[in-house]
């Protein structure tokens, strides 16, 4: 149960990441909100997946989680570059993850 906690913080956290640009520099109230709603909900879940997890395992995994939604979002809804070295970097983040969950 731990790592399905995990994987929807990782989830939550990658709707955040996308949450802060639309605050405008948090000048903007409800999308504000929504931010800092999502950040709190992301670090909540992380924070029950530790109950059962190792701190180092669960972060690492709900930042790289965070990190390769983050990325594909990026490409898929602005226009991000696609190069070889991002997704190379984002091949190494999934094999960490997996490597980090097979030795848990």
């Amino acid at each position: 149960m731990s790592w399905a906690v995990l994987i929807l913080a990782g989830l939550v956290e990658v709707a955040w990441s996308q949450s802060i640009k639309p605050t405008e520099n948090f000048t903007r109230p409800l999308p504000t909100l929504v931010c800092f709603a999502l950040a709190a909900a992301a670090v909540w879940l992380l924070s029950r997946s530790m109950n059962t997890l190792p701190v180092g395992t669960a972060y690492a995994v709900f930042t790289g989680i965070g990190a390769i939604g983050a990325v594909t979002l990026g490409i898929v809804l602005q226009d991000d570059p696609v190069t070889v070295g991002r997704l190379a970097a984002l091949a190494l983040i999934v094999g960490g993850i997996v490597l980090a969950k097979v030795t848990a």
